[in-house]
């Protein structure tokens, strides 16, 4: 549930069209979400194999220490606490409470409250306990595969019983030769990654499953798995409701589709599953990144508070209070989008650093004598493959906006000064275990 929540989030509702539009066939459109799915998959096993090697709070964060040394993972948490993570929580809020804000005909003037609202709520479930953080999100997660499940279905066994509503469509047609269909498709798999992002996050939470060496790799990979066999099927459902070129002009391709199939009650539907997947996926990034910041401080480079457990719940209560507050900052300044832009290639400098990781790892776990229970099936090569998939992306994103990458460097440089003034301050060496 962890996994699947963490990865599904708005992102299927919205990528596909884009795929769409960029390739320019059902044929390719479907490839796109399958190579996207096969770089997910070989990304669970990188990370299973960390997870069962480290598995203590923090995630990326304590391979990336342990690896490369403690600044690379400090500016990673700092990149997470300051942008990234709570940068995503305020954008989805805001997303959530759009759709809910429609659903109880409250207004637009509705949404930024019901956004602050969303993100309390998520915030104080979890300062009460990681069972009930995980329980509102495994609740969540299972509401929106439903829905999502109801979309396949209505596609998959329903015969069409209105007209696609979707206007503007236009021809599309094919890459034209070999050296633009490597071009195309690698500018459709920019969304079709970030879509399937977020599977990592659950190994910040490795030190509260129970068994994680054994549980944690198991759960990565079945649950990467649920997620590429839905995508696949959500598109095929898209594509046969509304056909390539309406794929790529729909603004709601969910609600579009549902609407063929089902009429007005269908997007009703449709968007009561997008408000419970964008909330589940909120739940699970609230739950996972705050045990990023735990580990940062518990290493004496943030807040002492952060690293100290409630005696009772047992969660990091000052970790996710203050992640709750930057995630509210961003949300009322609306900069949030912003910001999210400028550090975009960031999420996956640190994607193709922590796989890196792995070979430092295992080596030096081999060395040392110590063996793992789980072993990537794919290592080298498919490590390798997934290194050189992080490094696409980030080369696209910087390429596609420069100006803005060059602010998101700057925003993360920021961190070297805040690093260097904790780390003359902590009281324990750096690199002992979390």
């Amino acid at each position: 549930m962890l996994v699947v929540g963490g990865i599904i989030g708005s992102g299927i509702f919205l990528s596909p069209a884009v795929v769409a539009a960029r390739v320019g066939t059902a044929s390719l459109t479907l490839a796109a979400w399958g190579l996207g799915a096969i770089v997910a998959i070989i990304g669970g096993f990188v990370y299973a194999e960390l997870g069962a090697r480290r598995p203590q709070a923090g995630g990326s964060y304590v391979y990336l220490r342990e690896a490369w040394g403690p600044f690379p993972a400090f500016l990673y948490g700092w990149a997470l606490f300051l942008i990234i993570g709570s940068g995503a929580i305020a954008a989805v809020a805001k997303t959530a409470a759009s759709y809910l804000a429609s659903l109880l005909a409250l207004g637009t003037g509705a949404e930024t409250p019901v956004a602050v609202a969303v993100i309390a709520v998520l915030t104080l479930l979890n300062v009460l306990g990681v069972r009930v953080g995980a329980t509102a999100g495994n609740v969540l997660t299972v509401l929106k595969l439903t829905a999502i499940a109801a979309l396949v279905v209505a596609a998959l066994v329903f015969t069409p019983r209105e007209a696609s509503p979707v206007v503007g469509a236009v021809p599309l047609s094919a890459p034209d030769g070999g050296v633009a269909l490597v071009t195309t498709m690698g500018a459709a798999l920019v969304p079709v990654l970030f879509s399937f992002g977020g599977w990592q996050q659950t190994n910040a939470v490795a030190e509260e499953l129970v068994d994680p060496a054994r549980t944690l790799p198991r759960a990565l990979v079945l649950g990467v798995l649920v997620v590429a066999a839905t995508y696949l099927l959500v598109n095929v459902a898209y594509l046969r409701a509304l056909g390539v070129e309406g794929l790529a002009a729909s603004r709601a391709p969910a609600a579009d589709t549902m609407f063929v199939f089902m009429g007005p009650v269908g997007r009703t539907i449709i968007a009561v599953g997008i408000v419970t997947s964008t909330l589940g996926f909120l739940s699970m990034v609230v739950l996972m990144s705050a045990r990023v910041y735990q580990a940062m401080a518990a290493d004496g480079l943030f807040f002492a508070s952060m690293a100290q457990l409630h005696p009772r719940t047992r969660t990091p209560v000052a970790a996710l209070l203050a992640q709750g507050a930057v995630s509210l900052a961003l949300l009322l300044t609306g900069t949030f989008g912003q910001l999210l832009d400028y550090v975009v290639f960031a999420d996956w400098i640190f994607f193709g650093s922590t796989a890196a990781t792995l070979f430092v790892l295992r080596a030096r776990d081999d060395a040392a004598g110590r063996t793992s229970t789980v072993r990537s099936a794919l290592h080298p090569v498919g490590t390798i493959l997934f290194i050189l998939a992080a490094a696409y992306v980030t080369i696209g994103s910087i390429l596609s906006n420069p100006g803005n990458a060059l602010r998101g460097g700057a925003l993360l440089a920021l961190g070297y000064p805040v690093y260097r003034y904790w780390h003359a301050r902590r009281p324990t060496p750096v690199g002992r275990a979390s």
